[in-house]
């Protein structure tokens, strides 16, 4: 029997029930202008050591944090599916938690890259070595984080996109779907495919194309989600 491809796509709210902050809620991290500025690329240019400095907090914080129980959960599946994550995170809590295809659309805190390319010199850095300005990257450049900043593509759009045209079963976590690219994730999912949004906050955008709305918490709508999944 062939296992069905699940694709979830995640955002901020299945990490803050590891105690990470979200982006855009009431009290996100973009609230704060300052922090806009900071994890731009005018500030990885024009104020370098300032903008590495706000990404080495967050760095520090993820070092801090455990997966939760809903990237538990998700991790699991992957004994009786196929599962593809698509991520809005920047953290690396899937992986830990033993997902093993995660794609990043925003980059990843965990990695550093070339500021000369961010797509070339891409190598794992610990976390809680800050990143300094001076420290080189392999190609002797400024030594960056690994992030999509503000002012940059999102250079894996297409490659996502693919995944979750393919989706046997879809399934959105923890994201408003506010923000494009992201967001038009689900104007691209077949018609006839099994469809869920967990959010506790009102999504009628996706409940209009058919979406089962779970409005529940990360972690406790997983747990709805893994029950129904048993009826398909």
């Amino acid at each position: 029997m062939t296992r069905q491809h699940i694709v979830f796509l995640t955002g901020a709210g299945i990490s803050a029930e590891s105690g990470l902050s979200t982006f855009r809620g009431k009290d996100g991290l973009w609230t704060n202008e300052e922090w806009v500025r900071l994890a731009s690329t005018d500030a990885l240019y024009n104020d370098t050591q300032r903008c590495l400095d706000f990404y080495n907090f967050r760095r520090k914080q993820l070092a801090e944090t455990e997966p939760n129980e809903a990237h538990l959960l998700l991790a699991k599946l992957e004994k009786d599916y196929d599962v593809t994550i698509i991520t809005q995170n920047v953290d690396n809590l899937h992986e830990r938690a033993g997902s093993t295809h995660v794609i990043h659309l925003h980059g990843e805190l965990s990695k550093v890259c070339s500021m000369n390319n961010r797509t070339t010199c891409v190598k794992d850095y610990p976390l809680t070595t800050p990143i300094m300005v001076g420290d080189k990257a392999d190609d002797g450049s400024q030594m960056r984080p690994y992030i999509v900043m503000f002012g940059e593509y999102v250079d894996s759009m297409n490659v996502a996109v693919d995944y979750v045209s393919k989706a046997d079963i879809f399934v959105v976590i923890g994201t408003s779907l506010k923000v494009y690219p992201a967001a038009g994730f689900i104007n691209y999912v077949h018609p006839e495919v099994p469809k869920f949004v967990i959010n506790p906050s009102d999504m009628e955008q996706c409940v209009r194309l058919g979406f089962t709305h779970i409005k529940k918490n990360a972690t406790e709508g997983v747990k709805i989600l893994l029950e129904t999944l048993k009826e398909l």
